[in-house]
């Protein structure tokens, strides 16, 4: 898969300029398609050139004009098309820190140990990011109201998934300690 299509989603929920769009990729979408705010913009540019979405330029007094960005309906229908499609292939995890982790036998255990602890600090702070994402979707409506009453629920779905995914970070983590230490202590 492409960026296109990350930023095809992102626009659905409607109109906004590139530094708006960086901002959701960071918050929403950084957890599984993580982009750069130079590709997005080349990626903006490639996806107006191709009719897929529309820029007008937003005249602003004390700051740049501004490009805001939204979906036509060639857009809208890739889109659609490209989400009834199944993957072409499986989630593939690419983790620089899993390779560190392999090759630590014969290093000091104790930057081994950092390096989990900069990872659980890491997934701490994304969970409270999502955490703060999840009540500005749901508002004060429990989740099966916001589920029944929301226009859109995808972005909740996948919110759902960074949210188990960094839960799942912090469970391997605190069992990577556990028996890092159990090892130190027996040798």
């Amino acid at each position: 898969m492409s960026l296109k299509y990350a930023v095809l989603a992102a626009l659905l929920e409607g109109e906004a300029s590139g530094y708006e769009l960086s901002k959701v990729f960071d918050v929403s979408l950084a957890n599984f398609w993580p982009a750069t705010p130079q590709q997005l913009y080349r990626e903006l540019e490639r996806l107006a050139q191709d009719g897929l979405i529309e820029a007008r330029v937003v005249q602003q007094e004390r700051r740049p004009n501004k490009r805001m960005f939204t979906l036509t309906e060639a857009g809208r229908a890739d889109l659609s098309g490209f989400a009834a499609t199944p993957p072409r292939r499986p989630t593939a995890i690419r983790d620089e820190l899993l390779i560190k982790i392999q090759a630590m036998d014969g290093t000091d255990p104790a930057v081994t140990r950092e390096l989990i602890e900069e990872r659980m600090s890491w997934a701490r702070g994304k969970l409270a990011r999502y955490e703060r994402v999840r009540e500005r979707l749901v508002g004060d409506r429990d989740e099966e109201t916001y589920l029944r009453e929301a226009e859109r629920v995808g972005p909740y779905l996948t919110l759902m998934a960074g949210i188990a995914f960094e839960e799942q970070n912090l469970r391997w983590c605190e069992r990577a300690l556990v028996l890092l230490e159990r090892r130190t202590t027996v040798g």
